[in-house]
Parts: C-alpha cells; structure tokens; sequence
C-alpha cells in the first residue's frame, strides 16, 4: 500500500466532487473529438480555408492524442497519477482557450495539437484515479460513472458542435471546455492530492518514444485523410501505410527488448488483458460505426438537419445511465464474461434490427433502436473496463489504463474510416444494381424527360444509401458477434471481477 492509500478515503459530497472531476474532464476530452467535425464548414468559412484544409483542424488533434494516451504509464511512473492529471487538465484548457481565440488555421492547428497532447493523458489518469478514490466495493460503480462518458460524450459532440456553430460560433466550441475545466482543476486541486501515486525515476526512452510517434502519427493521418485522398490511389496515403506498418514493427522490437520501455507492453502478457481489450475494440469499431453512419444517413437521406439527427442519435444514453448502477453492482457476482457477453450480443441484435430500415422512417423508428441500445451497453463497458484492469498487477494498472484506451481510439479511428469509405462504396454498388431496374416514368404525369430523369434519380439515390445503410449494420452485427467470443479466451476471474487491487 502506498503513502496515496494511507489517507482518509473520501466520503459523501467530497467523494462525490472528486469523482465528478474526474468524469466531467474524461468527458470533455472525448467530446472534443467529435464536436469539431460538424463545425469543420462554419471553421473553414471564417479562416477562409478550403473545407478539406479545415479538416486538419480534427486531424491535428486525433493525432497528438493518439500519441500521447499510451505514454500514460510512463509518465504516471515517471512524475506521479494526480500531477499529470491536474497538469494535462490546466494544459487542456489553456489550449482550448488558444483554439477558440484562433485567427489563422496556421495557429488553430498548433494550438490543437497541444489540446490533444494535454488531453491524451486525461482518459487513461481519470480511470486509474477513479480506482483510487473509491472504496474497494465501489469501484465498480465508478468505473460504470467513467465509462458512461466515453459512451455519451461521441454522441453529444456532435449535436453541441451543430448546435453552437449554427447559433453562437465555432469558437464557442473550445471556449466551452473553459469552465468544465475550471471545475475539475479546482476539485482535483482539493480532493485528489492524498491519492498521489508513487513516482519512479527511470531513463527516457528516447528511441521507443520517437518511434511511438512516427507509427502512430503516420497512422492517425492515413485514417483521417484517406477517404479524402482516394486511399491507396494516393501516393501520399500509400507512404503514409508503409510508414505506418516499417514503424509498428520496430516499436514492438525495441520496446519488447529495451530495459525501460516508454510504453509498458507486458501487460498483454495477462490473457484476461488482452482479451477484454480485444473484445472492446472490435465491439467498440461496431458501436462508433453507427455512431459515424447514422446521422450521416439522417442528414443526406432523410432531410434531417444536424441538431435533429443528434437529437435521433441521443436516446442511446438513457438506459445506459440507468443501467450503468446495476451492471456495475453485478461486476462483482457474476461471472463477468456472461455480463460481457450479454452487452455485447444486446448490441448485436440492437444493429440486427436496424438492418431493416426504409426510408420512410419516421423519428420513433430510428430513436427506438437507440434507446433499446443503451441496455447493453453498461454490461460491455463496464465489463470490460473491470476485466482488463482487473486483470493486471496493481503497479500496472496507469499503464494498462493508457494502452486499454489507446487500442479503444484507434478502433474508432478505424471504424470512422472504413464505415463512411465501406458506407460509400456499397451505395454506389446499390445504385448501378438499382439503376437497371428502373423504367421511365410515364408520361401523362405531366413532367418532362429531364425531370422524370431527376425523380428518378433522387429515387434510386435514396434507396441506395438506405440499402448501404443497412449493410453497414450487417457489418456491425458480425463486429459483435465476433467480440463475444473473443471475451471466453479470458481465464474465469474467481468470484466475479476484483479491483480492490488496483488501490
């Protein structure tokens, strides 16, 4: 036990303050990944930039966040839990206040990728501290409060970043990370400091870091650009690739063989490890491609404006929120590979259902699924966030939290890229096959060749993207069929899921 668990545990309204910084600044940090991507028009307009370069702008920070998440346990062993969280959170909103006073793309995406270097230790700090803060038989329940928020926070950005860019200004869109930030430093500052972490003086592994940062940027940016670039099509994209893999490969050697590695990879070692991780990412790439897909198909298909198909989109948190308390009690009786199973099939017979969609759908139609979703999802968060970390020795539970968290937003960079590319690609397949179908309209309708050509079309546009639509959930199921079974390759955790440990 270390000098951070010989204080008094945190009881009642400190307890909860304390736990609500930690949540709130998760949560703002995962927000800001997708509140910029609908505000990217509003952004470009007012820089006088093209769209495609106001992308850099969510790039630019994807990138240095994907960077830093898994240097987590390094720099947790390195300089202490609690002052690398209240230093990213102060640094997080600093750089959003640069973002949103911004007046050249130039200075935007500099100050983005600070924000993204200073947030990416936020999501794996705030899990780890969650374990610390909370008494043994409650930490459960906590990391149920912390996984809501990466549930909830992707789907909210974008109906806050439609929302305040259509009323306000884009720049509001960082300005509102100000007092978000405010609360968690000052409660952080007041609660937190007694549950410091021990600190380890250890060489800087300059080679496995620069390393880190070559794979992983190539990477990131061959993602977030490729769609736009015509992926393999570009030479760009395909050095990008060949960066990417040469990299990863010599990352894994040297950090396999070095005496102080920069990122701690032993933690796959734990069979329970590493099959929760796998079985949350691939469940994950399934949930974030709906997340991605559906307001997309809302908004080009269906006539629905931003805020609307957010609106559509955010009944998924409902029975999540609910349900979060009962699965995270249920942690600790059950075998957590059932629960897991469970959420994760929910999911699936969730995306089942949406693989009939037409379009002429109304609001109930595309909500219903949404809500219904939430039930699930506490069970696969929740279940395994609590079979990874309970799976892993106590002294690597920061590093296991920051690489747990790094493989998560690489599958949603993924899904993001492949969703929308595969989402394209099957509605121009659907509509050549429905093109030759058609016959011409007849012509005592009244219209004109042309225009009988442009019903037509805006026909077969329609039904083609509803069509693609629906094979992308296709997809999804099989996604989360295959991560329920991945979870039995982990070992029977006895007595259900322990994190006392993690203390």
């Amino acid at each position: 036990m270390n000098a951070g668990n010989a204080a008094p545990q945190l009881k009642g309204w400190p307890l909860l303050l304390a736990a609500m910084s930690l949540a709130l600044a998760n949560f703002v940090v995962v927000l800001d990944i997708t509140i910029a991507n609908v505000s990217v028009p509003h952004i470009a307009g007012s820089l006088a930039v093209s769209p495609t370069q106001g992308t850099w702008a969510i790039t630019s920070y994807s990138v240095a966040e994907a960077i830093c998440v898994p240097l987590s346990g390094w720099l947790a062993a390195r300089f202490g839990a609690v002052r690398v969280f209240l230093a990213a959170i102060t640094g997080f909103a600093l750089f959003s206040l640069l973002c949103g006073l911004s007046r050249s793309l130039e200075a935007l995406i500099i100050f983005r990728v600070f924000q993204g270097l200073s947030g990416g230790p936020i999501m794996p700090m705030s899990q780890t501290l969650m374990t610390r803060i909370f008494p043994p038989e409650k930490v459960g329940m906590a990391l149920g409060l912390w996984s809501m928020t990466v549930v909830v926070a992707p789907i909210l950005g974008p109906i806050f970043g439609g929302t305040i860019s259509d009323d306000w200004s884009w720049h509001w869109i960082f300005f509102i990370n100000l007092p978000v930030s405010a609360f968690c430093l000052a409660f952080a500052l007041r609660y937190l400091l007694r549950f410091e972490t021990p600190t380890v003086r250890r060489p800087i592994d300059y080679i496995g870091l620069a390393l880190l940062v070559v794979w992983v940027g190539a990477l990131q940016i061959m993602l977030d650009e490729g769609r736009n670039a015509d992926w393999f099509a570009s030479t760009f994209i395909c050095s990008l690739a060949v960066i990417a893999v040469i990299g990863f490969a010599a990352f894994l050697i040297w950090e396999l063989t070095e005496t102080n590695p920069v990122v701690d990879l032993s933690v796959f070692k734990q069979r329970g490890y590493t099959a929760a991780v796998a079985s949350q990412s691939i469940a994950y790439c399934g949930f974030f491609s709906a997340i991605v897909v559906v307001p997309l198909f809302l908004q080009t298909n269906l006539g629905y404006t931003a805020t609307y198909a957010g609106y559509a989109t955010a009944f998924v948190g409902v029975l999540a929120v609910i349900m979060s308390p009962v699965a995270a009690g249920m942690m600790a009786r059950f075998d957590v590979r059932k629960l897991i199973t469970f959420g994760v099939l929910w999911l699936g017979v969730v995306s089942l259902l949406r693989t009939g969609w037409v379009s002429q759908m109304d609001f109930f139609t595309i909500s219903l699924p949404q809500f219904l979703q939430g039930l699930g999802m506490p069970f696969f968060f929740i279940g395994t966030t609590s079979l990874a970390l309970g799976s892993v020795r106590p002294d690597q539970t920061a590093s296991a939290a920051g690489l747990q968290n790094f493989v998560r937003t690489l599958a949603g960079a993924f899904a993001t890229s492949l969703a929308t590319t595969l989402w394209e690609r099957e509605a121009k397949m659907a509509h050549e096959n429905l093109a030759g179908l058609v016959r011409p309209l007849p012509q005592d309708m009244g219209l004109t060749a042309e225009q009988g050509r442009m019903v037509l079309e805006r026909i077969v546009q329609t039904e083609s993207v509803t069509l693609a639509t629906n094979a992308i959930f296709w997809g999804c199921t099989g996604l989360f069929a295959v991560a329920a079974m991945l979870v039995w390759l982990a070992p029977r955790p006895r007595g259900g899921i322990d994190l006392s440990a993690a203390h």
